[in-house]
């Protein structure tokens, strides 16, 4: 257990904010969508953008138009917010990062985590990530469950989605390596697929504490790097 300093926790508020407002915005535009499910009319994707609203007025009657404004406005009023917060949050990165990486993941690692060096081995990785597998061992027998999804779960969002980025974007790193085969294998199952990739995020949080300590660099990992002035 460690207290961050006052400074960690505010830069960390940020991004939890902004989680929070998505959370908020797709639970506004969910109940647009149950109001016109109700009356027969399936509203898709992000109906109450800007681009989107227009072709939606064509096929809506005009008194759900007047029932759906306010989540419209609400949800476009939260957007705007996320996006401002995207813009402080990103202007922090600076430093060359993965191919696939955005500056909003890597700042929301860093925020999470607050001070990789606090670790001091890659088991206290995989704890404080909750992506490691839970035991129910004894004896000589041994038996591993589901992941304990204990410590941090904003890092473990943020890492299983980073794990489909880097099946596109880095064929050459080690993970990818290891575990594509069984994400790729046309008898794998889908519970089969789904532990691959927890187990191809919690590689890459191990391998990025490596990266963020100075043991090991991006390179000997096969991972391909972006300049700056890309993101």
């Amino acid at each position: 257990m460690r207290v961050p300093t006052e400074e960690q926790e505010r830069r960390r508020s940020h991004s939890r904010l902004r989680q929070s407002l998505a959370r908020d915005r797709q639970m506004i535009a969910q109940r647009g969508r149950g109001i016109a499910l109700q009356y027969g009319f399936r509203l898709k994707g992000d109906w109450f953008g800007r681009r989107s609203w227009p072709r939606w007025q064509e096929e809506l009657p005009p008194w759900l138009h007047r029932v759906a404004e306010p989540l419209r406005a609400t949800c476009l009023f939260v957007h705007d917010q996320i996006r401002a917060q995207d813009e402080v949050i990103e202007k922090s990165s600076t430093a060359p990062l993965p191919k696939g990486m955005g500056p909003l993941t890597e700042q929301i690692l860093q925020r999470e985590a607050a001070d990789w060096s606090r670790f001091k081995n890659r088991r206290q990785v995989s704890s404080y990530l909750g992506l490691c597998p839970s035991e129910n061992s004894s004896g000589p027998r041994q038996q591993q469950g589901h992941i304990t999804k204990s410590g941090n779960p904003r890092l473990r969002w943020v890492l299983c989605e980073m794990a489909w980025r880097l099946l596109r974007y880095q064929p050459g790193y080690r993970g990818v390596k290891k575990w594509r085969p069984h994400l790729a294998g046309l008898r794998t199952t889908k519970a089969k697929k789904k532990q691959a990739l927890v187990a191809l995020a919690r590689t890459f949080g191990v391998d990025w504490w490596r990266i963020c300590t100075g043991q090991t660099t991006p390179e000997k990992l096969g991972l391909l790097m972006q300049p700056a002035a890309l993101k």
